[in-house]
């Protein structure tokens, strides 16, 4: 293993020439290959060059340090340009195509519910059905929903409200102070934009089918629909092409090799693959008409001030005018050039976006794997779509706006003695308490020790003594001891948090 400290201003120097002198053959290559091609037609009737799409993305890339992007455009509803930029793999030079494998992150969550309203089309599922009686036993004897039971408004709760994001959960439990699920408000009243909405969605949708999620996605969106290289768990076959995901500073994360399928964030996909399935919601395949507009059609209108955090208060009257509002898994919003819907994806080392313009069948999708990915989305609307309607509600800060990324933290990796190692190697559950459901587990891999949490990407741990390690992503995490040298607890020490598990083997 090597120390991963920050390098000397003299190799980090290097480092920067390279990335640059890579990024001017990119551009040279990509506007080579795509100057004799046909000019896209943008939103105001004005046309953009291939070669100028090229030389636009890739100038955005290098300024924001963006490793890879893939972006498909649409025009009236066809795919009319589909290319990869950058690196899936920066390590080894591997470039970004529109066939590699990347994570979807909450694009997961529009697949999703296009599934779901073919099960209303289907008469599976009622839109307006309270959801809970759909099971066999009530909500809250199921351990996850355990919590509910001291409150009868999940009687009320409708997979229309999880779907427009309306049932007064939060994001996600462990973004609560005490990690316990909670209704906020009354079910229907508000947005607040819930992960944990579409996962209970998901596991009522499972009920009533089944059918494992990834098997209904199969059926219902990814074979009906030529999406050859989707998937709501990692397969064999992405092995082949797929593409590394990036923090800030441009250290990779390593794929998302999922084995859980989680309706809210698991889906692996490309950019090829998303663009087929943007260009289906589009002219409405596999849906009835009725129900194509009403997953388009607003539930519930948006008056706060940002999307995140979902439970934030602060509201506004600004988005009254462009009618910000959501559909049934999707946002909306109005232009002179009618309704337009859309949908964001963020997760570790992942931004993405796409949008749509309904009447004109005018479109992109921008799917990166950099966490800086998200600085060169209002720039790259406004320069190849001409969009310039994007809400600031979205929370999109063009990167030449963002304050400076601190610091990285000065590790100083450690020789430790094996044996002492291997001590550490099993199973730790975090206190449900705290975050329900979480195990890590440590492996023993080679010479080193790796953390892994539940299905998310492994993280090498490297020591800074025999008992407090780290990861590249700045994770501290320490093992105590009793005596004898058994570990009696794992912690992590994040946010200024620590978080402790329990060996569970």
């Amino acid at each position: 293993m090597s120390c991963l400290a920050e390098p000397p201003c003299h190799t980090r120097n290097i480092e920067m020439n390279r990335i640059l002198l890579t990024f001017a053959l990119l551009i040279a290559f990509s506007t080579a290959g795509l100057a004799r091609g046909p000019a896209i037609k943008r939103l105001d009737g004005s046309t953009i060059t291939p070669a100028e799409i090229g030389q636009t993305v890739l100038r955005l890339m290098s300024a924001a340090e963006v490793t890879g992007v893939g972006i498909a455009i649409f025009s009236n509803g066809e795919i009319v340009y589909e290319k990869g930029y950058g690196f899936r793999d920066k390590e080894h030079n591997l470039p970004l195509t529109p066939d590699s494998v990347m994570s979807a992150a909450s694009f997961s969550k529009v697949a999703f519910a296009y599934m779901v309203m073919q099960l209303v089309d289907e008469g599976v599922l009622d839109l307006d059905k309270p959801v809970y009686q759909y099971l066999p036993r009530p909500l809250p004897e199921y351990s996850n929903y355990a919590d509910l039971a001291n409150d009868a408004r999940y009687k009320q709760i409708t997979a229309r409200m999880l779907l427009s994001h309306t049932a007064g959960f939060a994001n996600y439990r462990a973004f609560e102070d005490d990690r316990k699920l909670k209704i906020h408000f009354t079910p229907g009243s508000r947005f607040a934009y819930s992960g944990e909405g579409i996962l209970l969605l998901q596991f009522v949708v499972e009920t009533v089918t089944k059918e494992p999620l990834e098997e209904l996605m199969q059926q219902h969106v990814f074979r009906p629909l030529g999406m050859g290289r989707s998937s709501m768990v990692w397969q064999p076959q992405f092995e082949s092409d797929y593409a590394n995901g990036y923090d800030e500073y441009g250290r990779s994360l390593g794929p998302q090799r999922r084995t859980h399928a989680d309706a809210a964030g698991s889906m692996q996909t490309t950019v090829s693959d998303f663009a087929r399935f943007m260009q289906a919601v589009m002219e409405g395949k596999q849906l009835k008409a009725k129900t194509r507009r009403m997953m388009l059609s607003p539930q519930i209108a948006i008056n706060t001030k940002y999307e995140f955090p979902s439970l934030n208060d602060e509201t506004t009257d600004e988005y009254k005018s462009i009618r910000l509002s959501y559909g049934l898994g999707w946002g909306l919003f109005w232009t002179p050039y009618g309704e337009a819907f859309f949908k964001e994806g963020h997760d570790v080392g992942w931004r993405n976006y796409t949008v749509c313009f309904d009447g004109p069948k005018t479109g992109i999708v921008i799917m990166t794997n950099s966490a800086n990915g998200e600085g060169i989305f209002v720039p790259m609307l406004e320069t190849l779509l001409q969009d310039t309607y994007t809400p600031q509600w979205e929370g999109y800060t063009p990167y030449n706006k963002l304050p400076p990324r601190p610091p990285l933290k000065r590790h100083k990796q450690v020789a430790v003695d094996s044996a002492i190692l291997r001590r550490y190697v099993g199973r730790y559950l975090v206190s449900p308490v705290l975050a329900p459901n979480i195990i890590w587990t440590v492996r023993w891999e080679g010479d080193h020790l790796t953390v892994q949490e539940n299905d998310e990407p492994k993280q090498d741990l490297l020591p800074e003594s025999a008992t407090q390690f780290y990861t590249i992503a700045d994770d501290v995490y320490t093992f105590e001891t009793d005596a004898p040298g058994r570990v009696m607890r794992m912690v992590l020490h994040a946010d200024g948090k620590d978080i402790p598990a329990q060996p569970i083997e």
